[in-house]
Parts: structure tokens; C-alpha cells; sequence
């Protein structure tokens, strides 16, 4: 084998990137501070339930996006379930009225102008922008770091029909577009869609790949995903150590030259690859020596997705005619932390998985967003007691609503997790306990994230905290990248393997 290569990290990003090095003759091996693989992607057992943590779709599910076939180089797509759904929620206003998020777009249009005429410009700009994109290939088969002339003058000659929609949406939060509506429930459906803070161009292209049917959600979960990976970088002849955390990256004359474990095991590497937190790889593992203006002010300034509470519950009967998202107005609000407010519930009923529920039962949860991270984690530590009562009275709530709202529940639960940002930071130690890394805010816009620092040689990070916005398919491109970029400057051919 080749040159030395350390991956901290077992998500998806330093799954890909062991995974692509391995097929271009790099001898790598990855350390993993938890027992399975997926980082953020992932699900845990509870009572025979399987609880579904992170996959609500999954980007490139089908060859109508050209990013299937990278998916294709690692994993077996055809031997994947997708569900494709019709609608990708639905919302309930106070007075009974529903609109219908479909996955269609002409479906979606005639819904919204059907249940909000008064919006009937903003929603046909919308379902426009959204067709227009359809058509939109993504330049996805070089790292940008590799190109030369002739392949930016590609990129810009394809993208030159995208290049003003790009700059306007970008520029315009969800919760920005939200405003402009008039009808009080079309607002409130824009809102609830995914994390208001970002840009609207990610709800634009959300809702492209689902008229595709490329957004699909994959049966047996986000483990089951990520076990797929962990599989091809092991059949590729990579190794993975789990329950190793690592504690500090170790750096002689400015070049990266191996790891320590928690536990002060050392190990020497040639190449270094964090697809670790961001802040605890730059500021922990390497002591803060390897920053720069523009490092200080991204983690200073720019906003990270939040954390999340979650609320899973195992209930021993079927809900065939429920939607799968379902989202509606509570009668008094719910209070999560002092932070933490919700006038508007949503659930997710996993009437589609029958993979993750004991025959003729369901799973369902409802995921709460908080940045309050701290009081989570100071309150498990200071307060055991109290964590577990807060967080049996949030499950107590939750569950009383499912009871108000479709009867029959109290009988039947058979398991109940809660979740809690604390949750999240003791088993990905991911900063603030954030679920995704940085939010693709319009201050964020499509900025560029080194995946070096400076002064430090034979290093690399890879992962959501160098690709705004998070998500899957970035992970997974990220760490292709970083094995094409080792590969030129090694001066050899990168190669792929087809699964």
C-alpha cells in the first residue's frame, strides 16, 4: 500500500474519503469516538424499535440526478427501497384549513393557489424558479480545488443560465419569503418546511429533486445507510477503530505526523483527515495554533444549525391513513427550555418504514429545535435527577397531544426515548450540539470553506463543517474530493471503482 492515511471520524465524509483513498492505493485507517459507524447519520434500537435519527430524504435516491452515480461508486443504489413521497408534509391551520405540501410541483402549484388565490404571484414565482432548476446538473465529477482553465470555463459556460437565480435566492431567507405571504397558513407552511433561517434556494432545490423523484427516503433507516459505507471502505481494505476518540492530532515543524488517542495511544500517519467536529478539530486537537482571520470569524460569527430534543415514541397500532408529516397548531404551547417555545407541533409517522416497528405497530417522533445546548448539557451534568424528569414531563406532553389528536395512544405506548442535545454532543461531540454544522444562511450564501489550514502541512478536514448547508451528499463529496486533492499533489491518476 501507499503513503499513511489517519481518518478521525466514521460519518460519511471520512467513510467516502477512506473509501476513494483506498481505491487509489492510500493504506488508511479511520478512528471513530462511538461503536457504530455514521456520525450524525444514524439510528439507535430501543424495545424492538428502531428510532430513526437523521435520513428524512436522501439527495440523488434515482439516476434522474447525475449524483446517483457517485453514490453508485460506493454502494449498490438498486439494492436500496426508496420511498418516494407524494407529499412532503402537511400543514393544519387553526380554523381546519390544510394545504398540502406536494412533491409534484404542478400539484404543489394548484394546491397553493387553490388554498391561498391572494398569493397567487409569489406562488407561481416559486413553482417557476423550482421547474427552472430542474433541469440543473451539478458539476460534481472534479474537486473545484483540481480544476485548471478549461474546466472553470465548463463550470461557468454551464451554470451561466443559473448564475442571477443563484445570487438572488441565496440572498433571501425562507422565513424572508414566509413574510411576503398573505395567507396566514401558506406562511406558516413556508416556515415549517425545514429551518427558517436558511436560504430559500435550498427549499428551490429540495423541491426540484423531489418533482424528480430523486429525494426518496431509503428503507431500514440512516444506520442501515451507513452501514452500506462502513461495508465497501472495509471490502476496499480499510480498517475501522471504534470507542477510539482522539484527543489531539500531532504536529512536528508545522506537518501533521499522526494521532493520539484519548487513552495516549499514538499513531503515525504521512496524512492526517479530520471528518471530525470542526471546532474541536481546529481549537482542541490542534490547540488553536493553525488559524487565521477568516477561521476566527466563521466560528465566531456565522450560525451553525441548532440542536434538537426529540421525542420517539413506540406505539402498538397502525395509522394507514395518517400522512407521514404531519404538522398542526397546539392549544397552548409547549415549552421545551427556557429558550425553546412551540405554538406548532409536527410528527413524523413512520407509517412508511415498516422496517423500523414490530409487526402492526409504529414508530413516530416529533423533533423540537433549540440552540440552548448549554442548559441540556449543564443540567445532565449538574442535575441528573431533574434532566431525566424534564425530560419525561417534554414525553408526557408530547403524548398527550397525540392522544387529543387521534385517540388511542396512552394505551398503546410500548417505548418512549427523548433525546436532547446533550444526547447529541456525547455520541458525535458535534459543536453546540448542532445536527447539520454550518446553516446555509443568506449571510453564508455559497462561501467557500478551505479544506486545509494555514501553516500546517499534510493535513486536511472534510465533512459538513467544510461544506455549508450539510446534508449526505456533500459529506460524501467531500470526502471524494479531499482524495482527488491528495492525488494531484502526489501526482497520480485518481481513479474510482465501481461498487
Amino acid at each position: 500500500m501507499g503513503k499513511k492515511i489517519k481518518i478521525i471520524g466514521a460519518g460519511i465524509a471520512g467513510l467516502s474519503a477512506g473509501c476513494y483513498l483506498q481505491m487509489n492505493g492510500y493504506d488508511t485507517e479511520i478512528y471513530e469516538l462511538y461503536d457504530v459507524p455514521g456520525g450524525l447519520c444514524s439510528s439507535w434500537n430501543r424495545k424492538g424499535y428502531t428510532i430513526e435519527g437523521c435520513i428524512h430524504w436522501l439527495v440523488s435516491s434515482s439516476p434522474t440526478d447525475n449524483f446517483y452515480y457517485l453514490w453508485s461508486e460506493l454502494i449498490d443504489m438498486k439494492s436500496i427501497k426508496f420511498v418516494d413521497y407524494e407529499e412532503y408534509m402537511r400543514v393544519e391551520g387553526k380554523d381546519g384549513a390544510v394545504i398540502r405540501v406536494f412533491t409534484d410541483i404542478n400539484k404543489l402549484e394548484k394546491e397553493f393557489l387553490e388554498k391561498a388565490p391572494e398569493d397567487r404571484e409569489l406562488i407561481l414565482e416559486f413553482t417557476n424558479i423550482v421547474r427552472k432548476f430542474l433541469k440543473l446538473k451539478r458539476p460534481i465529477e472534479k474537486a473545484y480545488e483540481t480544476y485548471n482553465l478549461i474546466d472553470t470555463f465548463k463550470v461557468i459556460f454551464k451554470f451561466a443560465p443559473y448564475f442571477k437565480d443563484f445570487r438572488k435566492w441565496s440572498r433571501i431567507s425562507i422565513q424572508e419569503y414566509a413574510d411576503r405571504c398573505k395567507n396566514i397558513l401558506l406562511k406558516k407552511t413556508f416556515e415549517l418546511m425545514f429551518v427558517p433561517e436558511m436560504t430559500i434556494l435550498f427549499l428551490i432545490m429540495t423541491l426540484a429533486w423531489m418533482h424528480k423523484k430523486s429525494a426518496g427516503y431509503p428503507i431500514g433507516g440512516s444506520l442501515e445507510f451507513a452501514r452500506l459505507i462502513e461495508k465497501r471502505y472495509l471490502e476496499l481494505g480499510g480498517k475501522i477503530n471504534y470507542n477510539s476518540k482522539v484527543e489531539k492530532i500531532i504536529v512536528e515543524n508545522n506537518s501533521a505526523k499522526g494521532i493520539m488517542l484519548e487513552n495516549g495511544e499514538k499513531y503515525e500517519a504521512d496524512i492526517v483527515i479530520s471528518a471530525a467536529d470542526g471546532y474541536y478539530t481546529i481549537f482542541k486537537m490542534l490547540d488553536g495554533k493553525y488559524i487565521d482571520k477568516k477561521i476566527i470569524d466563521l466560528y465566531d460569527n456565522y450560525e451553525t444549525f441548532p440542536s434538537y430534543v426529540q421525542v420517539s415514541l413506540g406505539i402498538a397500532r397502525t395509522f394507514e391513513d395518517v400522512p407521514h408529516l404531519i404538522c398542526f397548531p397546539l392549544e397552548k404551547s409547549l415549552i421545551i427550555d427556557e429558550d425553546s417555545k412551540f405554538d406548532y407541533i409536527g410528527f413524523r409517522i413512520f407509517n412508511f418504514d415498516p422496517t423500523l416497528a414490530p409487526q402492526r405497530r409504529t414508530l413516530i417522533t416529533s423533533m423540537f429545535l433549540t440552540s440552548n445546548y448549554k442548559y441540556w448539557c449543564e443540567l445532565r451534568e449538574k442535575n441528573r435527577e431533574k434532566y431525566k424528569a424534564e425530560k419525561e414531563r417534554i414525553a408526557r406532553e408530547v403524548i398527550e397531544i397525540l392522544e387529543n389528536k387521534y385517540g388511542n395512544i396512552k394505551s398503546n405506548i410500548e417505548m418512549v426515548d427523548v433525546s436532547t442535545p446533550a444526547t447529541v454532543i456525547r455520541y458525535t461531540n458535534n459543536w453546540k450540539g448542532s445536527f447539520e454544522g454550518w446553516l446555509l444562511t443568506p449571510k453564508m450564501g455559497m462561501k467557500k470553506i478551505k479544506k486545509v489550514l494555514p501553516g500546517l502541512k499534510n493535513f486536511y478536514m472534510v465533512g459538513q463543517w467544510v461544506e455549508p448547508g450539510g446534508g449526505l451528499p456533500s459529506s460524501l463529496l467531500s470526502g471524494r474530493n479531499v482524495a482527488q486533492i491528495i492525488c494531484k499533489r502526489d501526482k497520480k491518476k485518481f481513479i474510482t471503482i465501481k461498487k
